[in-house]
C-alpha cells in the first residue's frame, strides 16, 4: 500500500491516456504546486455520487479503482487558474480514504499491475484499423486526442483508447478500465464498435 492524494472527477482516466483540467480550487491549486516541487503523482477517480466541486457538506462517493496521474504540462497564464495536461499510468485500488482539513482526499492505494502486452487477435483487426482511422480523422479536424508513439500492436492500448472517445456512460467506461484482462476488454470494444455498425 502507498498513500496518494486523490483527485475526484466526473470522468474516467486510462492508462496511457491524457488528461486536461483547470484547476482553481485552494486544495487542488496546492495538490498541483506540491506534485510539481516533488515530481510525485496523483489518483484520479471517478466519482459516482457528489460534485467535483465542493459545495458545503455535500456527500461524495467515488469508485473502487482509479489511475495515477502524472501533470506532464501546466499553464498558469491566468491568475488563480492552473491548466494542467497529465498521462495516467497505473491503475490502483482505494483502501482507507481520510480527508483533510481543506477538503483534500488521501487514500492509501494498492497498486494494480499493468495490462499484459498481447497483441490483438486476427479477429481484432477491423477494430483496431477503425481506431487508426479515427485518430486520423480527429487529426484533420485539429485534434490530438492521444499521445505518440501509438501502439496499435497492444490490446490494451488500442481498447483503452476506444473507450475514451466511445460514447458510453461513465459506469460503463469505469468497468471497462477496471477489467485485468485486455483481450476481454477489446473485445467487449471490438462487440460494441459492431453492435453500432462502426465496424463490421
Amino acid at each position: 500500500m502507498t498513500e496518494l492524494p486523490l483527485f475526484p472527477l466526473q470522468t474516467v482516466l486510462f492508462p496511457g491516456g491524457l488528461l486536461s483540467l483547470k484547476v482553481f480550487e485552494a486544495r487542488y491549486l496546492d495538490l498541483a504546486a506540491d506534485c510539481l516541487r516533488e515530481q510525485r503523482p496523483f489518483g484520479v477517480i471517478a466519482l459516482r455520487k457528489g460534485q467535483e466541486v465542493r459545495r458545503g457538506d455535500e456527500a461524495i462517493v467515488f469508485e473502487d479503482v482509479g489511475v495515477v496521474a502524472e501533470i506532464i504540462e501546466l499553464d498558469g497564464a491566468q491568475p488563480g487558474i492552473l491548466h494542467l495536461r497529465c498521462r495516467g499510468s497505473r491503475r490502483f485500488r482505494v483502501g482507507a480514504t481520510r480527508q483533510q482539513d481543506d477538503g483534500l482526499w488521501i487514500a492509501q492505494v494498492e497498486l494494480l499491475p499493468d495490462d499484459d502486452e498481447v497483441a490483438p487477435t486476427p479477429a481484432m483487426h477491423e477494430t483496431v484499423k477503425g481506431l487508426a482511422n479515427a485518430i486520423a480523422s480527429l487529426k484533420g479536424k485539429g485534434v490530438e486526442p492521444f499521445e505518440a508513439p501509438y501502439h496499435f500492436d497492444s490490446a490494451g492500448w488500442v481498447a483503452n483508447r476506444w473507450c475514451e472517445i466511445l460514447p458510453i456512460p461513465l459506469a460503463a467506461k469505469q468497468r471497462l478500465m477496471e477489467l485485468s484482462d485486455a483481450q476481454v476488454r477489446l473485445g467487449l470494444v471490438d462487440e460494441f464498435l459492431r453492435g453500432q455498425g462502426v465496424v463490421k
